[in-house]
């Protein structure tokens, strides 16, 4: 199953609830032009002064199987090096990334290591552009620099069991921030939003686990996980945790969106949430044009005493074999046309924004595009090259300069620092 797929997945998931839109999110957006090429798409002063980080960017997923390098500007996709530059990024979490087509032969540790170490590779093959950040001083350093800090961030993969020598291993190579679950998958110690829920939220492992993340100074991130394995999670940690990139399931009852309850116990820890960019979970009028094909299930479903991506390990793939599958999903780039209805602005995305801060506060919400990851954009923003578009959106809602440059980026920097320097 591709990523795309295994995230709009629903029929395994015991949830709850209906739409609920808000009526400013269904309203007829704002037109904004989008601009046709780098050379004259608007950059605000704020934008351009402002700490800019995003808290989930693909990285090293087409770079591990189709040898390319992310210094180069692509032809597709919607990251890249150059790009980034473009669009003003300071910082970005460089989440590298195991999917599932690893996981039932038993490749995600041997991938897990090998994607982080060609981060590695790719970050000193472009040393003129990014250096590897460890906490959030070498943010700072970096950028003075001149330079591009990458955050390194894992999503799915690490150990479906969770072993805490290879957790400590991942932490000696710069790995600095964490997904607890696999992916969309239930492990060993957590539940996943999209999966079977086998362990009411996280067992004692999983406090094991986060316990070891505190003690290394490592960044828990949360999303992904069932709502009752981010509250738990968040109680179970004494630093702050955060929900990388996600959307509000007030807005649309999707199960990767995350539930009021859930942010509010995020904020109060002193974490932070990224607002993804995708209008699957953002955009209630998409949502519900997609639907149809995407029940969500309304009764509980029997759960197995263990997680089934543990039960079902038998394959005859090599992990060759497995590179080549995954090769035909790369990019990750949404191609299908969407309905000019059911197409999100970069003003709804705002409204999305103004919702969280309204919820949590402005020292709680920022920016997780999952750009390269699939999300079906907003029409104003073709990549990371168009980031501008979002500052210039939060302006037009009357945003004070101080807060928008919190969204951009301070907030993400603050929670680093808290967790990796005890700041």
């Amino acid at each position: 199953m591709n990523r795309r797929n295994a995230v709009k997945s629903l029929t395994l998931l015991p949830a709850a609830g209906n739409i609920l839109s808000l009526k400013n999110l269904s309203a007829a957006p704002v037109r904004v032009p989008n601009p046709l090429n780098a050379s004259d798409k608007p950059m605000p002063d704020l934008h351009r002064d402002a700490f800019v980080m995003d808290g989930h960017t693909h990285v090293m997923s087409r770079e591990l199987v189709l040898k390319t390098d992310i210094g180069q500007r692509y032809k597709d996709g919607t990251v890249d090096l150059p790009r980034a530059k473009e669009g003003g990024l300071d910082a970005m979490f460089f989440s590298v990334y195991t999917p599932e087509n690893y996981y039932p032969g038993r490749f995600e540790t041997k991938n897990t290591f090998r994607v982080v170490n060609l981060a590695l590779d790719q970050i000193r093959k472009n040393n003129a552009v990014i250096e590897l950040a460890l906490n959030a001083s070498d943010i700072e350093r970096i950028n003075k620099k001149g330079k591009m800090a990458a955050f390194l961030d894992l999503e799915g993969g690490y150990d479906l069991h969770g072993d805490l020598d290879l957790l400590r291993a991942l932490y000696k190579l710069g790995l600095r921030a964490m997904q607890l679950t696999a992916h969309s998958t239930t492990n060993a110690f957590i539940d996943a939003c999209n999966d079977v829920y086998t362990w009411g939220g996280i067992n004692d492992h999983g406090k094991a686990v986060i316990r070891e993340m505190n003690n290394l100074g490592m960044v828990i991130n949360v999303a992904h996980a069932s709502n009752d394995a981010i509250l738990q999670s968040v109680a179970a940690s004494r630093h702050p945790v955060i929900y990388s990139h996600g959307g509000f399931y007030k807005i649309v009852d999707h199960p990767r969106c995350i539930s009021d309850e859930a942010a509010k116990a995020i904020a109060a820890k002193g974490g932070v949430i990224g607002v993804h960019f995708g209008s699957l979970f953002n955009n209630p009028a998409y949502w519900a044009w997609q639907k149809p094909n995407n029940p969500v299930r309304k009764q509980p479903v029997p759960q197995p005493k263990t997680p089934r991506i543990l039960a079902t390990q038998a394959t005859n793939q090599t992990i060759e074999d497995v590179d080549r599958e995954f090769a035909r999903e790369l990019p990750f780039t949404y191609n299908q046309t969407i309905p000019d209805e059911y197409w999100m602005h970069v003003d709804q995305l705002a409204r999305v924004i103004d919702y969280g801060v309204n919820l949590v506060g402005e020292d709680h919400i920022a920016l997780g595009s999952d750009l390269d990851g699939g999300p079906e954009l907003p029409r104003e923003i073709k990549d990371i090259s168009d980031y501008p578009q979002i500052t210039m959106a939060l302006q037009r809602l009357g945003y004070t300069d101080q807060r928008i440059r919190k969204i951009l980026g301070l907030n993400w920097l603050r929670v680093i620092r808290e967790v990796t320097e005890g700041k």
